[in-house]
């Protein structure tokens, strides 16, 4: 391609941001393209998986992706406030709220999705909110100067981050969830009642099973909630995060192909029912599902980037890895592969410590060779192994149960080398063990150069352990002499800390690290101290102040 290309995106959301990155890296100098982003908002791209850091101390500024600088000097025309709500599909272009038309070759919808807010009466009223955006945080806090009780409406994944929101705030907290657990559609039964625990033991009320039918006038606080069974919860601000909905409008509008339930349906080179016309993220639907995941996002960026550029590139969106691994008020959670043990003829393992508050489960195939999926609760130690093992159908150990009993210094461990280059690293940027290989071909000597040259575990950071797993095996194989020693906070291997915690009779992080490491640890070696703490004295490590 040799002639100029207008690339016009619809929305700078973490999905968009990453696909003008791409394409910005793919734009060699035969092929000059013209990017234009329009976001409907008021800023630049924004960290929103980090957003609850924003009620900790963290800024705008220190959550923003990019500013006007980067994009300057990448030569990407923005608009701020800049809402599309024409797309001329004949005449290729697009036309914003203030009448400003943008002419285009190829078209990218990232607008992402919006809060589900359920049709309760009486849930329009002033301090009855949502969690979405940086200008819905500062209204959350306005809200909180002027209330004492707050109660989230939903009990999953973002409902359980407005918790902590509310609660980080100062106001006394409640969750109410619909179904009969908290995050039902990542943990099991046995986990979703573990958590409830947790959660409740932090001091947030959970209420579950509970449909609520109005939002009336309160007596002691602002408003009340009128439930389905008759019992009531009184409470100054009401928080909705019952979900999400992509934001489809201008494909509803506009005669792009709509799934039955909503989303833009793509095709594999994630482009629309106008091959001219993309869509991205949580906007988008692919094979019937919506990703509400970023990395997932991340990589349909990626692949429209490269269509775009060429047609021909091979690139493809053929679905996505729905694991997660996240920390929710501080109670570490996993979720992987088929946590409901639902496929025909899979077996369960299952380890509980009820009264250190910790849960795991494996499913696994019926000849105990395959490992389908895996709940964890309040310690993730095995996460990063557990989901090598299941996205890369490595056979499992003689005893699969192993993996999640705590066994002492002699537990199975899945090393890098038994990883095929082809195993996702960092699910977040979508680095390939291949792709750390490469880096390293490249002159990278250590796991900073690695980094700095995949962006490996500069999103969530929950690959940093493996990353660092991959990489010393990589160097070691090729002859180079590298350190054992877990991160930069600790002079020692994994096996030299277990053996001085035994030794020595240390059972918190805080006594390690202050005898014999420095700094205030990461996010490889507090999970591997917890872990060998756990072993050691079968104590919960996770509780605050001891990781």
């Amino acid at each position: 391609m040799t002639e100029q290309l207008n690339v016009v995106v619809v929305g700078n959301g973490m999905v968009g941001h990453h696909f003008v990155e791409q394409l910005v890296q793919l734009n060699h100098s035969d092929a000059e393209v013209n990017i234009t982003v329009l976001s409907a908002e008021d800023r630049l791209a924004y960290d929103r998986v980090h957003l609850s850091e924003y009620f900790s101390g963290k800024t705008a500024e220190d959550l923003a992706l990019t500013d006007e600088k980067t994009y300057q000097d990448w030569q990407v025309t923005f608009k701020t406030n800049a809402k599309v709500i024409d797309i001329d599909k004949t005449q290729k272009k697009v036309t914003t709220e203030a009448g400003e038309n943008y002419d285009y070759d190829k078209l990218v919808l990232a607008t992402g999705s919006y809060p589900f807010v359920p049709p309760i009466p009486g849930g329009d009223q002033s301090h009855c909110l949502v969690y979405r955006t940086i200008d819905d945080l500062d209204a959350i806090q306005a809200s909180a100067k002027v209330s004492k009780v707050g109660v989230v409406i939903g009990g999953g994944l973002l409902g359980l981050e407005a918790a902590n929101a509310l609660k980080q705030l100062g106001l006394q907290t409640h969750v109410v969830e619909f179904a009969p657990q908290l995050m039902a559609v990542q943990v099991d039964a046995g986990g979703g009642r573990l958590l409830k625990e947790k959660i409740e033991e932090l001091g947030v009320q959970v209420h579950t099973s509970k449909a609520t039918n109005v939002i009336e006038s309160g007596e002691n606080c602002r408003y009340k909630l009128v439930f389905s069974d008759g019992n009531t919860l009184e409470t100054d601000l009401v928080l909705f995060s019952a979900g999400i909905r992509p934001y489809d409008n201008l494909a509803r509008e506009f005669d792009l192909t709509i799934g039955q339930r909503g989303g833009i349906v793509i095709n594999n080179q994630c482009q629309t029912s106008d091959e001219n016309i993309y869509a991205i993220g949580e906007c988008a639907l692919w094979n019937n599902m919506i990703y509400g995941l970023v990395a997932p996002g991340y990589t349909m960026a990626k692949v429209a980037a490269n269509n775009i550029i060429d047609s021909s590139s091979g690139y493809e969106f053929t679905g996505a890895d729905m694991s997660t691994k996240l920390k929710l008020m501080g109670v570490d959670v996993g979720s992987i592969g088929d946590a409901h043990c639902k496929t025909p003829g899979a077996l369960a393992y299952t380890y509980e410590n009820q009264p250190e508050g910790i849960y795991k489960k494996i499913v696994v195939s019926s000849d105990k060779k395959l490992l389908l999926g895996s709940v964890l609760v309040g310690d993730t130690s095995e996460y990063d192994s557990l989901l090598q093992y299941m996205l890369n159908g490595i056979e499992l150990p003689e005893s699969p149960e192993s993996l999640i009993l705590p066994m002492g210094s002699d537990k199975p461990t899945l090393g890098a080398d038994a990883l095929p280059d082809t195993a996702t690293i960092c699910s977040c940027l979508n680095v390939t063990k291949g792709d750390i290989i490469s880096a390293i071909d490249a002159g990278a000597t250590d796991v900073g150069a690695v980094k700095s040259c995949t962006k490996a575990s500069t999103g969530c950071g929950g690959c940093a352990a493996l990353l660092k797993n991959v990489v010393d095996a990589e160097l070691t194989n090729r002859g180079v002499e590298v350190k054992k020693d877990i991160c930069e906070h600790f002079a020692y291997s994994r096996k030299e800390l277990y053996d001085i915690i035994k030794v020595e009779k240390i059972t918190t992080f805080e006594d390690l690290i202050s005898a014999h490491g420095s700094g205030l640890g990461c996010e490889v070696c507090k999970p591997t101290v917890g872990s060998i703490l756990a072993s050691v004295w079968n104590d919960y490590i996770l509780d605050k102040g001891k990781v």
